[in-house]
């Protein structure tokens, strides 16, 4: 990846590929999880004990080959049995071996492949699949018969093997106690000189032990990362998967291709999300609601009815019916009451907006509380920082504040009240009170000819003639 970050740590549709491996075994209903962890481990085993606690580590000191990582699984969980005062003799269950960058493997395929190894009573059940360009992939070889025989590694596989196209995913259910047996036994005699898990197939069919293979059709869930470009890749699919799977939910998505929503989005019936969409993180939409164009929300709710255009978002919260931009920004803690709005060119952080509050134009409110019903002056300012310390604002319910506010915190505006124009609220007034800190106008006459001469404002100024008066002096 040439990353300073762990490969299977990359992210897709909101989460990392770490995560999107655990939470398909969980969801299979796995008793037991052991993640191996090898290199860049220290970012890897933290990222495990975040996302699952539940979830043991092994740690491979060497990276000596898939079947050595086994090794190094099966041994930890023995560790584990023994402190239970369980011995691994005993433990005779079925294990699925899967891996940490391949992000499209569905739980569902997993629970076919375990239903199928069950039903056919193999000791070993490889998830395959049959692809164009099988280039890198280990190939199945089969028997006459169409039995599985050995899985031939490409670097290992002679011209007529690599002919063959149905190539092994390296996912596979193997009975645990054949599992500890097979690992136990093999060699690096092979062209990368390491463990190869595979070679467990050759021990089965060594040992007249049944073989089966699960074929899998839909290729992209097998795929692995490797670079940043086959990350993009399974990036663009996940999200195709993911467009199609809300568009037959009921939600109308105008343009799938501009559109982009993560795994952990959740979206209500008959809302419609335009062009140029990005729904992330743990973002929720309620029903009938119309977001974008042009809208990014991350970790945002978003209430049944509310309308969000060109809005950039984040940990907010935008009410039923409320209506929110263009061009708003709702920074951390933005909660926006149903049926309220936050209108053009306006910011919104770590503030409350209650029921029907509008805050329409151009104005910034941060650290603040704007009651119900409440009426919000363009081009109004919540001065919050006092250049060491954050301080609130509050307004109360059915206020109306004037253009050109600002508002000095702390302060409170109650009920009712209103603010004239160009008021700097230093003080707080009380409900029903009008709130004024600007003096009389002052108009001086004349002023431009004589301090400003033969400038076009002077020209536009200057009196005109009366044709009028003029005909009747001749």
């Amino acid at each position: 990846m040439k990353s300073r970050t762990a490969k299977v740590l990359h992210e897709l549709g909101g989460r990392s590929m770490l995560v999107h491996a655990l939470q398909a075994v969980r969801q299979v209903g796995a008793a037991r999880v052991v993640a191996v962890v090898g290199h860049d481990r220290e970012q890897v085993s933290a990222a495990v004990t975040a996302h699952d606690a539940g979830v043991v580590q092994a740690v491979q000191e060497e990276q000596r080959g898939t079947g050595h990582a086994v090794r190094v699984a099966l041994d930890t969980l023995a560790s584990q049995l023994e402190a239970e005062g369980t011995s691994f003799e005993d433990f005779d269950d079925t294990v699925l071996i899967t891996y940490g960058d391949v992000p499209l493997l569905s739980p569902d395929t997993l629970v076919e492949l375990l239903e199928g190894h069950q039903r056919s009573g193999s000791r070993v059940t490889i998830l395959t699949a049959i692809v164009d360009d099988p280039t890198g992939y280990g190939r199945i070889l089969r028997d006459a018969d169409g039995a599985v025989v050995a899985i031939r590694e490409h670097k290992d596989a002679s011209e007529t093997e690599r002919q063959v196209r149905e190539v092994n995913s390296g996912i596979m259910v193997v009975d645990a106690v054949f599992l500890d047996h097979a690992t136990s036994t093999l060699d690096t005699d092979n062209a990368q000189g390491e463990l190869y898990l595979t070679d467990i197939v050759d021990r089965a069919v060594h040992e007249c032990q049944p073989v089966g293979a699960h074929v899998l059709e839909d290729v992209w869930q097998t795929k692995g990362v490797n670079d940043r470009v086959q990350l993009a890749e399974l990036a663009a699919e996940l999200n195709r998967r993911t467009t199609e799977h809300w568009m037959r939910q009921g939600v109308t998505i105008v343009d799938p291709a501009t559109t982009w929503i993560d795994s952990d989005v959740t979206l209500g019936a008959d809302t419609v999300l335009h062009p140029g969409t990005q729904l992330l993180g743990a973002t929720t939409v309620g029903e009938g609601a119309t977001i974008g164009p042009d809208t990014t929300l991350r970790n945002v709710e978003v209430g049944d009815g509310a309308s969000v255009v060109r809005t950039h978002g984040s940990d907010a919260v935008v009410g039923a019916g409320a209506s929110v931009g263009p061009f708003a920004y709702l920074r951390p803690g933005a909660e926006l009451g149903a049926r309220g709005k936050i209108g053009t060119f306006v910011e919104v952080k770590n503030a409350t907006l209650g029921e029907g509050a509008k805050v329409p134009h151009l104005s910034y409110v941060g650290d603040a509380e704007i009651g119900e019903g409440t009426n919000i002056g363009a081009g109004t300012i919540t001065a919050n920082y006092d250049g060491v310390h954050k301080h609130r604002t509050v307004v109360g319910r059915h206020a109306r504040t004037g253009s050109d506010n600002v508002f000095v915190a702390p302060v409170t505006i109650g009920d009712g009240a209103f603010t004239g124009a160009g008021t700097i609220v230093r003080e707080d007034v009380p409900p029903g009170a009008l709130a004024v800190s600007s003096g009389s106008q002052r108009t001086i006459d004349g002023w431009v000819q004589r301090k400003r001469p033969g400038t076009p404002s002077a020209d536009a100024a200057a009196p005109v003639d009366d044709p009028a008066e003029e005909t009747a002096g001749e």
